[in-house]
């Protein structure tokens, strides 16, 4: 079967023809906070399929939004990584997690939760403007897994893996920081009810810019 198109000539519905496919923008998603093995993409996208998948990033790769390439040495892993069409998407998950926030509720028994999307959600509750440290980067050791958030010049990056000398590193539950995304909980009270503590900090403040950045969101001002 070939793809599917609206048939309108119209900016929005040819967007749709690209990305519009079940599945697509989740796996966008995965990406973008770095390249991914397939596996790896099988994993963080629970319920898709072997053959599903591999459709979806050969249609992917046809339109120029993801590619295939190898990982320097010692890693030397093939991976799926966005390209600059790819990555230009950013804003529209960062917009579309940020509209999700206030629909998401608390978990329910048969949803899967993963650390990787605590640290999407996170990525666009993030509001550097509100930061009075020009640039700053932190890190957050989700349930095992780790993420990093570089804030500079008012703009946000949020990567997987380690970050280079973090200013802060914090360290939570998927569930806890979830929450403190979509806004049930305040990040004050998560700190205070001990579900996000700061284990590393390089000066006492820096836990506090990070907090006033989750705030703007989290307060259901932003």
């Amino acid at each position: 079967m070939g793809k599917r198109s609206y048939g309108q000539y119209c900016t929005v519905a040819r967007a749709l023809d690209v990305i519009g496919e079940r599945w697509t923008l989740l796996l966008v998603r995965e990406l973008l906070t770095g390249p991914k093995r397939f596996k790896d993409l099988l994993a963080g996208l629970p319920g898709i399929g072997t053959n599903l998948l591999t459709g979806r990033l050969k249609a992917l790769e046809e339109d120029g939004i993801v590619r295939r390439t190898v990982l320097p040495p010692p890693a030397g892993s093939r991976v799926y990584e966005l390209t600059d069409l790819g990555r230009s998407l950013e804003p529209v998950i960062v917009e579309l997690s940020r509209w999700g926030a206030g629909l998401l509720g608390a978990p329910r028994g048969e949803e899967d939760l993963r650390p990787a999307w605590a640290a999407v959600a996170l990525r666009s509750v993030f509001d550097a403007e509100a930061a009075s440290a020009p640039k700053e980067t932190y890190e957050f050791r989700i349930d095992g897994e780790v993420f990093h958030v570089r804030i500079e010049g008012g703009g946000v990056e949020a990567r997987q893996g380690p970050a280079d000398d973090p200013d802060l590193v914090v360290v939570g539950a998927t569930e806890a920081f979830l929450a403190v995304a979509a806004g049930r909980m305040r990040p004050e009270e998560a700190v205070e009810a001990g579900s996000i503590r700061a284990s590393e900090s390089r000066d006492d403040d820096a836990l506090v810019r990070c907090l006033e950045m989750l705030q703007p969101v989290a307060s259901g001002s932003g």
